[in-house]
C-alpha cells in the first residue's frame, strides 16, 4: 500500500508542473501566431489533457471494461464541469466570451444528448443492440469534425476578454518544447495516478461503474483540473474555460467515436442517471454565465457546482452500498 500511495503522489507533482509547461507553451503560441487563447484552449490544450481518457476508455473496452471506459468518460465531463470549473471559478472569477456561451457550451450539451440518445437504441427498439456500435462511434466523429472546423472558422475572430492578460512570449522551438513536454508529462504522471489510484480503490472492493465514474473520472481528469486551476491563477481565463469545454466535447465525439470504432462498447443503463448529470450541469452553467451574471462565473457560482460535485459523488457512494 505504501509504494502505491508514493507514486500517486509523485504523479500529482508530474501534472502539476506538466500543467504549467502546457499552459506556458500554448499561450505562447497563441499570442506569437495571433490566434486566440480560446481557440488553443479548445484544441491543442483539450486534446492534450484527454489523452489520458482516450488511452484508459480504449483500454478498457478493448478488455471488456464497458462501464469503466462509459464511466470513465461520463465521469470526466462531470469532473470537469462542476469540480475543475468550481475550483478555477473560486481561484479567479472567469469571464467567458460570447461564443462559448452561444456555440462552445451548446455544442458540449449537443454531445451529451447525442451520447444519450445513441447509446440507448432500445428506446427505440426493445432488441437493438444496447451501447455503442460502430455505426453510432461513426456519427460520433463525424460529429466531432464539425467542431473542428468550427474551430478553424472561429480562430481568426477577435477575442474580447483577453485584454489586459500578460502572457509571456517565447521563441517559437520553446514554445512548441514547452507544450510538447507538458502533454508528455500530463499523460504520464495521470497513468502514473490512475494506475495507483485504482490499485488502491480495488482493496477497498469499488464496483467498476464506480471506480470508472469517480477514481478513473478523477484521475484522467487531472490533467484539465491542473491546467485549468493554472490557467485560472494566471489570469488566463479563456484557456481555463475552452480547456473544459473542449475537452468535454472531445471526450463524448472523439474519444468515445475512436473507442467504439475500434471495439463496440456495451452501455449499462444505469450510467444514464449520470448522463442526466452531466446535461443538467451543462444546463446549469450556461445559465450562471448568462441570465445571473452575463458572461462571467463568478465566485459563489463556482462554489454552487463544487458543492454540486461533493453531493453527487456522495450519493454515488450511497447507492454503492445499498
Amino acid at each position: 500500500m505504501v509504494i502505491p500511495i508514493i507514486l500517486l503522489l509523485v504523479g500529482f507533482v508530474i501534472l502539476i508542473k506538466g500543467a504549467d509547461f502546457l499552459v506556458s507553451g500554448s499561450s505562447s503560441i497563441a499570442k506569437k501566431f495571433n490566434i486566440s487563447n480560446l481557440a488553443i484552449g479548445l484544441t491543442v490544450v483539450a486534446m492534450g489533457t484527454s489523452m489520458p481518457e482516450l488511452i484508459v476508455s480504449a483500454i478498457s473496452a478493448i478488455n471488456g471494461k464497458s462501464d469503466a471506459a462509459f464511466g470513465n468518460i461520463i465521469g470526466s465531463n462531470n469532473f470537469n464541469l462542476l469540480f475543475i470549473l468550481g475550483v478555477s471559478g473560486l481561484i479567479y472569477p472567469l469571464a467567458v466570451q460570447r461564443n462559448t456561451i452561444r456555440y462552445e457550451v451548446p455544442i458540449s450539451l449537443a454531445a451529451a444528448l447525442l451520447l444519450l440518445f445513441l447509446a440507448n437504441d432500445q428506446w427505440l427498439v426493445d432488441d437493438a443492440y444496447q451501447g455503442l456500435t460502430r455505426w453510432d462511434s461513426l456519427i460520433l466523429l463525424i460529429g466531432f469534425s464539425f467542431f473542428l472546423f468550427y474551430v478553424y472558422r472561429s480562430m481568426s475572430r477577435a477575442t474580447d476578454v483577453e485584454e489586459g492578460t500578460k502572457i509571456k512570449i517565447y521563441s517559437t522551438w520553446l514554445s512548441v518544447g514547452l507544450l510538447l513536454l507538458g502533454m508528455v508529462m500530463l499523460i504520464g504522471g495521470g497513468k502514473l495516478v490512475v494506475d495507483n489510484a485504482i490499485a488502491i480503490a480495488q482493496q477497498f472492493g469499488l464496483s467498476e461503474r464506480l471506480i470508472g465514474l469517480t477514481i478513473l473520472a478523477a484521475g484522467t481528469s487531472l490533467p484539465e483540473l491542473a491546467t485549468s486551476a493554472v490557467a485560472a491563477y494566471r489570469k488566463n481565463v479563456d484557456i481555463a474555460i475552452g480547456n473544459v469545454v473542449g475537452s468535454n466535447i472531445f471526450n463524448i465525439l472523439f474519444i468515445l467515436g475512436t473507442t467504439g470504432l475500434i471495439h463496440p462498447i456495451n452501455y449499462n443503463n444505469q450510467l444514464n442517471f449520470d448522463v442526466y448529470v452531466m446535461i443538467a450541469s451543462t444546463i446549469i452553467l450556461m445559465v450562471f454565465m448568462y441570465t445571473i451574471r452575463k458572461r462571467q462565473l463568478d465566485r459563489w457560482e463556482a462554489f454552487m457546482l463544487l458543492s454540486g460535485y461533493i453531493v453527487y459523488i456522495v450519493f454515488l457512494i450511497g447507492m454503492e452500498n445499498i
